[in-house]
């Protein structure tokens, strides 16, 4: 009897320690994925606010020669006009 209340003993000691060592590995993991996922996101939201950065600097410069042919459209027209 003895015996088998000290095995129940040292199998409850065991379990409860690997319980601990379980949640111990869990939290870790846990926060390295937490700051890998911060991490990406931060290099997510660098690369967009470079692709919009980007897009409005391309922008830009199509709207000035779109406006510069207008210029150039209309000044022929005001020639055309006066013939």
């Amino acid at each position: 009897m003895k015996k088998t209340i000290l095995a129940l003993a040292f199998t409850a000691v065991a379990m409860i320690s690997c319980q601990d060592k379980t949640k111990d590995k869990i939290e870790d993991a846990s926060q390295a994925v937490g700051d890998e996922v911060g991490q990406k996101m931060d290099t997510v939201s660098t690369k967009v606010e470079t692709a919009i950065d980007s897009t409005q600097s391309k922008t830009a410069k199509v709207l000035e020669k779109s406006a510069e042919k207008l210029d150039q459209a209309a000044e022929k027209l005001k020639e055309a006009a006066k013939k």
